[in-house]
């Protein structure tokens, strides 16, 4: 049996900056520090982030208090 792969989603920056509810210059200024999520960029320079991507540095943000 094979187990089909499911698409990963792809964010655009501007879907990630909605979600997070921070300007692009915010997510560009934590991309230049490394503090941002993992980021796939294109060839013609657009940015994308995986949803998996996102999630897994929004978990280890978590505040466990």
């Amino acid at each position: 049996m094979t187990t089909a792969l499911r698409p990963t989603r792809m964010l655009t920056l501007a879907d990630v900056c909605e979600e997070l509810q921070i300007s692009r210059s915010t997510f560009y200024d934590w991309r230049q520090k490394r503090r941002a999520p993992r980021c796939i960029k294109l060839p013609n320079g657009d940015l994308r982030i995986r949803r998996s991507d996102l999630d897994h540095w929004l978990d280890e943000r978590e505040d466990a208090a």
